[in-house]
């Protein structure tokens, strides 16, 4: 059978595992149950979720069984882990919510299927848990000391906001998570970013103390663009798989958008394209680079959102930038009554209208900095308005920076 690490490794997804050798030979020769958490703090998933997604997307076409944790206890009490300040309290109605999005969107990705692989919650374990038992059975097995030194902790406890009780539970709780997985469901080994490294050493040190059991955890590198940004971060927030918050258009235009230095990187975590063919396309260059991102914008936003979806972004695309401008479909859209553009609408109100400035603040600075452009022709005066005369064939399209696009049909 194909060996799970060794792609996860020539792809880029290792940063750090527990007995890499030991690990490293099962996968390459047994089938192992695994697991990966998802707390549903929000009705969706963002890019930065699609590192973990992927990596147990090549762990199960290997022949491994994927469990897709949602946490829909674990959300209520908050994961410090890379959090300067504790997170907002979500009702048990919004986690449910949020949980039941969450797990359509990784049936994208994975076979859940109760099989091949399977999803469940936290929320059926911890919320019946009885505490007294719970402190006297699990919480005996962890010391002060030793949890104080994760670094989420540290973190924490150096602001002045410091670290509240219910969240100094939490790596408890990701532990027990773990425990129960492997009672239950033979798990094996636990995925997650570099961030949750303590809390995964927690859960396989927990299984060896109460189960004597064997226990591996792995963890991904934290993704920084080269630009130093966060990974699925732009100037108009998070980048989310969920079609109604970022659309396909704008989903496909993000990854068309990536730093030169980041594309055979990013084709080697984000798609499933073979490894010869991701060494080739990260040899192209200068004008040639367009090539290997259309093919990752393309690649990733199939996967997320189906092929016509990745069709349709990739041909708006194409005639936005530099195209006939004949099909223009997937291009965020707004549509504007022609008696407003008789008398003239602002063009800060514009922008914020179409969600190309997320204030008039924003919109004035983008406008002082020369990045508002309408039907091509950049705009350099903050009170300028545009009328009847910026529309032709019934639309107008506007510009934020270089690469940002909005339609106005005017009817």
């Amino acid at each position: 059978m194909e060996n799970a690490f060794e792609t996860l490794l020539e792809r880029g997804f290792v940063k750090q595992c527990t007995d890499e050798d030991a690990l490293n030979k099962r996968l390459g020769c047994e089938k192992l149950t695994f697991y990966c958490g998802f707390d549903p703090t929000a009705n969706s998933l963002h890019v930065g979720s699609m590192l973990p997604i992927m990596a147990m997307a090549h762990c199960q076409r290997a022949g491994h069984r994927a469990i897709a944790l949602i946490g829909g206890a674990t959300a209520m009490v908050g994961d410090p882990s890379g959090k300067t300040e504790m997170r907002q309290m979500l009702s048990r109605e919004e986690i449910s919510s949020n949980g039941q999005r969450i797990e359509a969107q990784l049936k994208r990705f994975l076979t859940l299927d109760g099989e091949a692989g399977l999803c469940v919650n936290n929320a059926d374990w911890l919320l019946e848990v009885n505490y007294i038992e719970f402190l006297r059975d699990i919480g005996r097995h962890f010391r002060v000391n030793e949890m104080m030194r994760a670094e989420a902790y540290k973190l924490r406890m150096e602001r002045e906001e410091g670290l509240s009780f219910i969240e100094f539970n939490y790596q408890i709780l990701q532990a027990y998570d773990f425990l129960v997985l492997h009672r239950r469901l033979g798990c094996a080994l636990q995925l997650g970013g570099d961030d949750q490294w303590s809390n995964i050493l927690a859960g396989s040190d927990l299984i060896r103390r109460v189960e004597g059991g064997e226990a591996y955890g792995l963890t991904f590198p934290l993704l920084t663009t080269a630009r130093g940004e966060k990974m699925g971060k732009t100037a108009g927030g998070a980048v989310w798989l969920d079609a109604s918050r970022t659309s396909p258009y704008e989903f496909y235009q993000y990854w068309i958008n990536t730093d030169d230095r980041d594309v055979e990187r990013f084709l080697a975590l984000f798609t499933f394209l073979p490894m010869d063919e991701v060494r080739r396309l990260g040899t192209l260059a200068d004008a040639d680079i367009r090539q290997a991102k259309e093919v990752l914008a393309y690649e990733v936003t199939r996967l997320t959102h189906g092929e016509k979806e990745a069709e349709d972004a990739r041909n708006a695309s194409r005639a936005a930038f530099g195209g006939d401008g004949s099909d223009l479909s997937a291009v965020p859209t707004t549509t504007v009554e022609a008696v407003r553009l008789e008398v003239g609408i602002s063009v800060v109100d514009l922008f914020v209208e179409t969600g190309l400035a997320g204030s008039k603040s924003a919109a004035r600075r983008l406008i002082q900095g020369g990045g508002a452009y309408v039907g091509g022709e950049q705009v350099t005066d903050i009170g300028a308005s545009v009328d009847t005369r910026s529309v032709k064939d019934g639309e107008m399209m506007l510009r934020s920076g270089k690469k940002k696009y909005h339609r106005v049909l005017v009817r």
